[in-house]
């Protein structure tokens, strides 16, 4: 069936809730409204408001309640309703939820997922166009991941919830109304890729770029705007942000030579900068080129009318990889 990025999560959140009488849902406004994006829509009036629990506006309170519902056996979803916000749950997310595993030595778990609207693109004002994805990928004990696309937003959201590891699942919300062709009784059949695997969605010899999250698609278009100009490039979804797949980053780069690490976060210790350090350790005698990043500047995220001028667009990327084959 035909689905939006946002219609897949919620298809997801839906079976979630299905399969697992565990699997409840918390937010702002998650419930009646369905959720500023709409994400939510109609699983209260399926599944009961003591399933699907409208909270109040307090980040601290619904992560702090989520984990006291996870050490009971419940398997809590969160939604922050924009990314901007996540900031007052930062402390019960970093000191309790990321630790509570290892500070009981493997005896106590905490299965919660905790979904997050980022990025930019949508004329958002000021605290709702954040990306903050290195806060938690720098943090050990969780899993920080970010679908691109419709199929991976549905596989991921399930697979997310199953885990019985806490993860930060950042869901680019200029994509959520993206639309395409999906087989979820396949996906469910076959299981997909696995929740930390990379993916290569073009192939090329002169160059990779890897991206995620809201920048896949803008990586696809540099892409095939190179093509156009004879030149060859290599895509890869990250997928996961922590932990990083690098085994697949290192198979292309081993094949193209080049890397151009996109992201919409500032480039200043970003994510961006781990990968160009792990993979000059380990490809440095295949590279033909420095590893090149573009992303934000490193400015608060910029008021609407600015923001195509700060967020990474194909022209910013075609330069990068213009910069990397004449090196």
């Amino acid at each position: 069936m035909k689905t939006t990025f946002a219609g897949a999560v919620n298809y997801g959140l839906r079976r979630a809730l299905e399969d697992d009488p565990k699997v409840l849902l918390m937010g702002e406004d998650i419930g009646r409204l369905g959720g500023v994006f709409r994400v939510t829509d109609t699983l209260q009036k399926d599944f009961g408001n003591n399933r699907v629990i409208d909270t109040p506006l307090a980040e601290s309170g619904i992560v702090g309640t989520a984990f006291g519902m996870a050490l009971r056996g419940f398997r809590p979803v969160c939604e922050i309703q924009f990314d901007g916000f996540v900031y007052p749950a930062f402390d019960q997310i970093v000191s309790q939820v990321a630790k509570i595993h290892s500070r009981t030595r493997g005896k106590v778990i905490a299965p919660i997922t905790i979904r997050i609207p980022f990025g930019g693109g949508i004329g958002s004002v000021e605290h709702h166009s954040e990306s903050p994805e290195a806060y938690f990928a720098h943090t050990a004990g969780l899993r920080v991941v970010s679908p691109s696309n419709p199929a991976d937003a549905y596989l991921m959201i399930r697979q997310a919830i199953a885990l019985d590891d806490p993860v930060i699942f950042f869901e680019p919300k200029r994509r959520y109304w993206d639309k395409t062709e999906v087989d979820f009784d396949r996906l469910d059949e076959d299981g997909g890729s696995a929740l930390d695997q990379a993916q290569v969605c073009a192939s090329g010899e002169d160059a990779t770029i890897v991206a995620y999250g809201g920048t896949v698609a803008t990586a696809l278009t540099a892409a095939d705007i190179a093509a156009s100009e004879g030149h060859s490039i290599e895509v890869i979804d990250l997928r996961s942000l922590s932990p990083i797949d690098f085994d697949t980053i290192e198979t292309s780069v081993r094949k193209t030579g080049r890397l151009i690490v996109v992201h919409e976060a500032p480039v200043f210790a970003g994510l961006g900068a781990e990968i160009a350090a792990r993979v000059t350790e380990r490809c440095f005698y295949h590279l033909e080129s420095p590893v090149l990043r573009v992303g934000g500047f490193d400015i608060p995220y910029p008021p609407a009318k600015l923001e195509r001028h700060h967020l990474p667009d194909p022209d910013r990327i075609l330069a990068a990889v213009d910069r990397s084959l004449a090196a």
